[in-house]
């Protein structure tokens, strides 16, 4: 993940570096300009500090929006509760094209590890495909399973049960 943002900074600041023939507003002129037109502060300049890849509101997606999708037992069928959540979190994707997301799916304890990562599987696919029908691109969205590796929820209760069959939403 560190290396992908660093990638994207190097890309940002090669990409930064690339002349262009566009013509830009001439420069202001400072308000400590001598007669010559030489500023107080001639030689020197100023530097705007940008944050990339900050944690703000973008970093973690739509504003107010969840990011966790939960299932029934043995099923990978997104509920139809959860499609105005889908729709918002591809809609935001769609207006930011230079961002993607790993939808992450889970399962509960019961059956072999083998067959919950393949469930983990199809409910992370389920997700996605969701996401890349209402306008995010395939290339936007991840579908990983991590099975029954990192419950949300400990114990052999229904309820933990329940808290452990979902997707969840990562933006990256």
């Amino acid at each position: 993940m560190m290396k992908r943002s660093l990638m994207v900074v190097a890309l940002a600041a090669v990409l930064a570096g690339c002349g262009s023939n566009v013509k830009l507003d001439p420069p202001v002129q400072a308000s400590g300009t001598t007669a010559d037109g030489a500023g107080a502060d001639a030689g020197q300049s100023t530097v705007t500090q940008v944050q990339v890849g900050q944690a703000g509101a973008d970093a973690a997606g739509p504003a107010g929006v969840g990011r966790v999708i939960y299932f029934d037992f043995d099923s990978f069928t997104v509920k139809s509760e959860y499609q105005p959540m889908v729709d918002q979190h591809a809609r935001f994707l769609q207006g930011n094209r230079g961002r993607g997301v790993a939808v992450e799916g889970h399962t509960d304890e019961r059956g072999s590890r083998e067959y919950n990562l393949a469930l983990g599987q199809k409910r992370a696919e389920a997700v996605r495909r969701a996401l890349t029908l209402v306008g995010a691109t395939d290339a936007q969205v991840e579908a990983v399973s991590f099975g029954e590796e990192k419950p949300a929820a400990a114990g052999s209760t229904e309820d933990a049960y329940s808290q452990n069959r979902r997707v969840e939403i990562r933006y990256r």
